[in-house]
């Protein structure tokens, strides 16, 4: 009697065993998901970088968005997932350098800054620089005191800055003073990755919230606004978000304590 006991104690712990392991496995495979879609991210950066020095500049702009909804997707995946690591954290940054740093310096270099030489190229070397520092700034404060805000421009708005200017200018011939413009807004936006303003960082939104009828007109508005006009709209959005951070502190009127923010898998 005893044994049968005994046996049947050891077959239900392997049981439990077993379905412990098929738990595990499955939130391991659960994990992909997000690394896949940073995979992607490192795919549109590398395939944008391939277009420019095709010379294919406005398909390379293009690369650069679609890298930028692959890393708003893997980090609403792991966190909806609950499969938020610190790998993932890592490699979405070391992605977000590749897409949104190595690549819209490139473009920007070679679709309008080479004639410049060194005065371009060292512009292009700020912009990369800077977002890598941004995006190790971002990763190494812990600390949470206010989530709505980003601290210093994030890395996919400045290259959203880059690619909505190349689609909007079109691939052409540049004046010296438009050389000299780009160079100087490069250097700029650069700057603005590493500064202290805070930028609006859109998560405490809530689209499940019931929202007033006219909220759809407008938005309806700006789909059709979107649709006729599409380069003129992002480049204003970019814009704006840009000048939203300096903005806010002449507003404020006061320099604020630096905000700083929890490692997630995507800013």
């Amino acid at each position: 009697m005893r044994r049968r006991f005994r046996r049947q104690e050891i077959g239900e712990t392997r049981r439990r065993e077993r379905w412990q392991a098929l738990r595990e496995k499955r939130k391991r495979g659960i994990f992909l998901l997000p690394s896949l879609l940073t995979t992607g991210n490192v795919f549109c950066g590398l395939l944008s970088m391939i277009l420019t020095l095709e010379g294919r500049y406005t398909e390379s702009a293009l690369a650069i968005f679609v890298a930028m909804v692959m890393d708003v997707l893997d980090g609403k995946v792991a966190r909806l997932t609950k499969t938020t690591t610190q790998f993932g954290v890592e490699f979405d940054s070391l992605a977000d350098v590749v897409s949104f740093g190595v690549a819209p310096a490139l473009l920007l270099y070679s679709w309008a800054l080479t004639p410049l030489g060194r005065l371009g190229w060292l512009a292009a070397f700020l912009f990369v620089i800077c977002g890598a520092l941004r995006l190790a700034r971002f990763n190494v404060i812990t600390a949470v005191t206010d989530r709505r805000y980003f601290v210093g421009l994030p890395i996919p708005a400045a290259a959203g800055c880059v690619a909505s200017a190349v689609l909007l200018m079109g691939e052409r011939e540049f004046a010296r003073w438009e050389l000299i413009a780009l160079t100087i807004a490069t250097y700029l936006v650069a700057l603005l990755m590493v500064s202290t303003f805070r930028y609006y960082s859109f998560k405490d939104l809530d689209f499940a919230k019931r929202r007033p009828f006219r909220i759809l007109i407008f938005l309806v508005l700006g789909l059709l606004i979107v649709a006729s006009h599409p380069q003129l709209f992002f480049f204003l959005l970019f814009f704006v978000y840009t000048l939203s951070g300096p903005a806010r502190r002449l507003v404020v009127r006061k320099s604020e304590p630096a905000v700083s923010h929890k490692p997630e898998a995507a800013e």
